[in-house]
């Protein structure tokens, strides 16, 4: 028997705390003004995309006590960017990054549930956890939560924020005019919550949303980060870049769904993906390289050096070969907020590799850290990038993937308008939106359903 062909999700990075934007570049918008998430929103719903998502910066990194003010260092507030992309889309999910680690549970299902009602049910949180006591020092005397009671905390928060969504069955609200009655039952939206991190009691003052509760993203690679996202999450960002990398992490996350009682199909997998796009595959490849060096300044690659040797660097020649002295690890980190830091955690071993890898193909500084860092994953003419997403889904690499354009707001056009079409075509990508939630683009069931109807759902 044929395998029926899986069905794509694609959804749509609006970047900003990353270096992958180039936003040097003329083409360039603000990362500030609404006209840009709008038109980037507007896009993505216009190529019917499931979801637009928004990362989180919650403080301003710094290098050796200054800014790192050689990428985007910062935006606007999450709800209020999606709150407003609520009121000119129709269909979009609108996916915001919020941290557990330094916000409390009431406030948090307060703020989702109403993006939830604002936007018909469309609203997603992707649940994070903070790594630093540099972050923690905006939020909290110390900053700091050891790594074991950030994912405590986190499954705790997600729980308790849960309890707060279901304290409202959906149908207290009688709104009896005749009567004068409001509600059927005065104890609407009561809830008791005492646990290791919270200990809270009272009526959540919203009512049940559109789809019950958010859509739930988890974004950890950790060994912890796996089992939540596979006890908790309706969706799972991947980093894996390559097809047989894609497939260990599906595998391993998606067979740990049974120990929770979860079926294969309730946790998608969603890497993020950059993409360049020619002509031809060969004008792609020249473009891509050019990107490259655009993301990648000398500037730039000495900072990305910085976060393996310690030091600074400053002093040395960008395009000249890697330093003669070995990284710093005696004491604290110069490299402040950026999770990049956290991928070396043996400086020493990853300098002997990258003098290895410059001596052997004969690069400078920075064609190391182009070349090490920052490749697209989807390089190539509109068909041949088509034919290479719709090869990782059906492969089970991944369920879809969420795109990260090299310029923002307008980068994602030339995807809906050459990408998109061809895999349409080919019968993976749908041509109109079929229900009006996300749940329903994402072929989720609504909490409320009872696990029969699940089933039939599905």
């Amino acid at each position: 028997m044929t395998k029926p062909l899986k069905q794509i999700h694609l959804a749509a990075h609006f970047p900003g705390v990353n270096n992958t934007t180039v936003w040097s570049d003329p083409e360039a918008g603000s990362h500030i003004e609404f006209s840009s998430f709008a038109h980037f929103a507007q896009t993505a719903e216009r190529a019917k995309f499931d979801f637009l998502f928004l990362a989180e910066g919650l403080r301003l990194r710094e290098q050796g006590g200054k800014i790192y003010d050689l990428d985007v260092v910062g935006r606007p507030d999450t709800f209020t960017v999606l709150a407003a992309l609520a009121a000119v889309t129709d269909r979009l999910g609108l996916t915001g990054t919020i941290n557990s680690t330094f916000n409390e549970p009431y406030e948090v299902a307060r703020q989702f549930a109403s993006l939830d009602h604002l936007s018909g049910g469309r609203a997603a949180w992707n649940v994070v956890t903070s790594w630093d006591a540099f972050t923690g020092e905006n939020f909290r005397r110390g900053g700091f939560l050891p790594q074991e009671e950030r994912y405590s905390r986190a499954k705790e928060f997600l729980a308790t924020a849960n309890e707060l969504f279901d304290s409202w069955q959906g149908d207290e609200i009688l709104a009896d005019q005749a009567s004068g009655q409001f509600l059927r039952e005065a104890k609407a939206g009561s809830f008791v919550h005492t646990g290791q991190h919270f200990d809270i009691h009272g009526q959540f003052n919203v009512p049940r949303s559109p789809q019950g509760r958010p859509v739930i993203f988890q974004a950890g690679d950790s060994e912890e980060g796996r089992e939540f996202a596979a006890s908790s999450a309706d969706a799972i960002f991947s980093r894996y870049a390559t097809l047989d990398a894609g497939q260990d992490f599906y595998t391993d996350v998606k067979k740990r769904l049974a120990k929770y009682g979860r079926r294969h199909d309730q946790l998608l997998i969603l890497p993020a993906a950059s993409f360049v796009l020619g002509d031809t595959d060969e004008e792609a490849e020249e473009l891509a390289k050019e990107v490259r060096r655009q993301q990648v300044s000398g500037a730039t690659a000495l900072k990305h050096l910085e976060f393996v040797w310690n030091r600074d660097l400053s002093s040395y020649d960008p395009e000249g070969p890697l330093p003669d002295i070995d990284p710093d690890v005696s004491g604290d980190h110069i490299a402040k907020g950026r999770a990049q830091v956290r991928m070396y955690r043996d400086p020493l071993a990853t300098a002997r590799e990258w003098r290895e890898l410059a001596a052997a193909n004969n690069w400078s500084i920075r064609d190391l850290v182009i070349e090490s860092g920052n490749r697209q994953n989807f390089v190539g003419s509109p068909a041949t990038v088509a034919k290479t997403i719709n090869d990782y889904v059906q492969a089970d690499a991944s369920d879809g993937f969420i795109l990260v354009p090299h310029i923002t707001p307008t980068g994602l056009d030339v995807f809906a308008d050459k990408v998109v079409p061809l895999l349409q075509e080919q019968g993976v990508f749908r041509t109109e939106y079929e229900g009006t939630t996300l749940r329903d683009h994402l072929g989720l069931a609504h909490p409320d359903q009872t696990p029969d109807e699940q089933r039939v759902a599905s």
